[in-house]
Parts: structure tokens; C-alpha cells; sequence
């Protein structure tokens, strides 16, 4: 068995294991869809003339997801420089790209079937979401978006020494991320200042780029710029990773 199939089989087997991963990875972020589509369930945003529910799929499937990569790849840095996991894996012939190419892998499949499970029971007729034809080209952003979490994970990851700071820190930024990029409440509600401020986090563009995609709530030139800026964000936060990434807590 290669190195990369013996990553990815350790990873998969981690995260199946842990029931509690499993829950807040699938379960928690569906319950924020569930709940706020029956609480809005057939109202429109006014002057808008879209449901709540194409606002609110798009923004807790990408919440979902980019939270799903930043956590698990932090989380497996940590735990794995703790148990010297990472020391011993960089006595082998195995490279850090290999490393973190099979998390990567891991958190680009649990996305695609946070998708699937998201976008399937916001289709339901209680809750009305429309697709637009233009469906598909949520999948180039959906990758884009892990990558750029992903990428802010190894960051996170490669700094917390223990499992309380990396939930400190990742909490940190995606709770507020949540708020501010519209993932829970219609971006156009929040002070100019807001919307502006709101510019300078990836998750907006992954909302934005995902939202248009789904629902038509935009044109090709808002899916090219969200995708355009999520590669921007991968572009800079992997530069951070590859400067502050560690194999143990003494180097």
C-alpha cells in the first residue's frame, strides 16, 4: 500500500470512528438549514423577490463545509505532532505534500457528500429550493472553498498545541465568518459597513459563488470572481502554512 493510501485509509477511519466528528460534521450544520428554513419556511427577503431559502442552502452549505476542512485538518496536525505521529512520518520517504494531499482528498469527499445531503433536503418541498440550471458550476467553488479552509486548517493546526486552542482559535474565526459573510442571514440586511468589511473573508465569496451557482442569484462574473478570490485566499494562507507548518512541538 502506498503512503497516500495509507494516509487516506487512517484519516477515513479516524473520522468514521469518532461519532461525535461525524455528528458536528453532517448533522450540526444540517440542523442550522432545518431550523431556519421552518422558521422562514415560504417567506421571501423583501424587494427581493427570492425565498429565505435560497439565501440560507447556499450560505449554511458553505459554512458546513469550509468548517468541516479548517477543523479536521487542524485538529489532525495537532493530534498527530502530539503523538509524534508527524516526527516519524518525516523519517520516511514520504512527503508533506503527500501528508496533507490525503486530508485533503478526505475533506474534498466529506464536502461533495455535505453537498449532496444539504442540497437534497433543501429540496425538499417544505422548504422549496429551485435550482438553476447553472448547478454545476457550484462544484468548481465548492473544491475552491475547501481548498481555501483547508489551507487556514494547516495554519490553525500548525500553531495550537492542544485540542482546546484549536478549537479556540478555528471558533474564532468561523463563527464570526458565519455572521458577517451572510451564511445564516441575507447579506443584504446587514450596514453598508458590514457588506464591506464582509469582502475581506473567503466565506463571503464561497457564499456568493455557491449562491449564484444554485439558485441564479448571479451571473458567470459573480461565480468567476468568487472563484478567482477563494484561489487568492488558498494562494495566501498556503504560503502561511508552508511557513509555519511543524512535525513536533520542538522544531
Amino acid at each position: 500500500m502506498s503512503a497516500f493510501a495509507a494516509l487516506s485509509a487512517a484519516n477515513y477511519k479516524a473520522s468514521v470512528r469518532d461519532k461525535t466528528t461525524v455528528f458536528f460534521t453532517f448533522a450540526f450544520p444540517l440542523l442550522f438549514l432545518v431550523v431556519f428554513g421552518l422558521i422562514f419556511q415560504g417567506q421571501e427577503v423583501a424587494g427581493s423577490g427570492r425565498g429565505y431559502i435560497d439565501y440560507i442552502a447556499p450560505g449554511v452549505l458553505s459554512w458546513g463545509v469550509g468548517n468541516a476542512a479548517l477543523f479536521g485538518i487542524a485538529f489532525t496536525l495537532m493530534q498527530w505532532r502530539n503523538d509524534d505521529l508527524l516526527r516519524l512520518i518525516r523519517m520516511t520517504p514520504t512527503p508533506l505534500t503527500t501528508v496533507l494531499g490525503a486530508r485533503y482528498t478526505g475533506a474534498l469527499v466529506i464536502g461533495l457528500v455535505q453537498a449532496v445531503l444539504f442540497v437534497g433536503v433543501a429540496l425538499l418541498p417544505m422548504f422549496g429550493l429551485r435550482l438553476a440550471d447553472s448547478w454545476p458550476l457550484a462544484l468548481p467553488v465548492l473544491l475552491l472553498g475547501v481548498t481555501a479552509f483547508l489551507s487556514m486548517g494547516v495554519v490553525v493546526g500548525s500553531r495550537a498545541n492542544t485540542p482546546e486552542a484549536v478549537a479556540a482559535i478555528a471558533n474564532s474565526i468561523m463563527v464570526p465568518m458565519a455572521f458577517l459573510s451572510g451564511s445564516f442571514l441575507p447579506i443584504d440586511l446587514m450596514p453598508g459597513w458590514l457588506q464591506n468589511l464582509s469582502r475581506a473573508l473567503p466565506l463571503r465569496y464561497m457564499n456568493d459563488g455557491i449562491s449564484a451557482a444554485l439558485t441564479g442569484s448571479g451571473d458567470l462574473a459573480t461565480i468567476g470572481l468568487s472563484s478567482a478570490a477563494l484561489a487568492g485566499f488558498t494562494l495566501v494562507f498556503g504560503v502561511l502554512a508552508v511557513k509555519t507548518f511543524r512535525w513536533s512541538n520542538n522544531s
